[in-house]
């Protein structure tokens, strides 16, 4: 899509990333839509290319998988070192729990499992840091969704912006101007609960993970404040694409 072929007031489309067949963006996938811009989903697992520049995007997001960001397939090699592009034109970049691990690996930070084999499966404690409260992410919510069992050493030179006591402490991460890294899934939905709860049932029985009854109870308690930060959240995202390249 030529910049030139945009009509006055068009808003620009985002790069979706995903990695399953099935994958769908979820909330955030229904606020880009809600708000004015188009989907250009990418699956490079299945062959899609990813654009060599983000020039005509709004900025890009990363989605989660059951995959690990250390494995060493061709696709994750490539998408890792595409979060390149979004850093070095300064462009929104959002890192959903695979796509937080990726950008730390791109930046040099570790990716690993829990020494003790824990995992954090279900609706969890997340806390703002300070840094988090002044960056005025949105309300903070008491819990988010998490289905992960690994977690990521937080970048050198990165901000964190919100931490768990559970087993993996970093939760949420800044970098530069326009980059994040959230561990947790801002994007579920009541269909998704209900989906990976009953298409994983290895996942479930892994130390640390919560019931599936727990999962839809934490749903109905957190979903609307969730709802409510990931609307204010992707509200100052998209808008940092604006003030950095105006």
């Amino acid at each position: 899509m030529a910049r030139d072929s945009l009509e006055p007031g068009h808003k620009k489309p985002v790069i979706i990333v995903l990695h399953q067949e099935t994958s769908n963006p979820g909330r955030v996938g229904q606020w880009f839509v809600n708000n004015g811009h188009k989907l250009d989903i990418r699956r490079p697992r299945f062959g899609d290319p990813l654009p060599e520049t983000l020039e005509h995007h709004c900025g890009a997001v990363i989605f989660g998988g059951p995959m690990s960001a250390n494995d060493p397939d061709d696709y994750i090699k490539t998408e890792t070192d595409w979060i390149g592009v979004a850093l070095k034109e300064k462009k929104p970049f959002f890192g959903v729990c695979l796509g937080a691990q990726m950008l730390a690996r791109h930046l040099g930070a570790d990716v690993g499992l829990h020494p003790q084999g824990q995992v954090e499966v279900g609706y969890c404690d997340v806390s703002p840091t300070a840094e988090g409260e002044r960056l005025a992410l949105g309300p903070w919510p008491e819990q988010f969704y998490e289905w992960h069992k690994e977690g990521f050493a937080l970048p050198k030179g990165a901000t964190s912006l919100a931490r768990s006591n559970g087993p993996f402490p970093n939760q949420a991460y800044a970098y530069g101007p326009s980059a994040y890294g959230v561990q947790f899934h801002p994007e579920i939905t009541y269909a998704h609960i209900l989906r990976w709860t009953g298409s994983n049932p290895p996942s479930l029985s892994m130390p640390g993970a919560q019931l599936p009854r727990a999962h839809v109870d934490g749903h109905f308690t957190h979903a609307a404040r969730v709802s409510a930060w990931l609307d204010a959240f992707l509200t100052r995202w998209v808008a940092n694409e604006v003030a950095v390249n105006t």
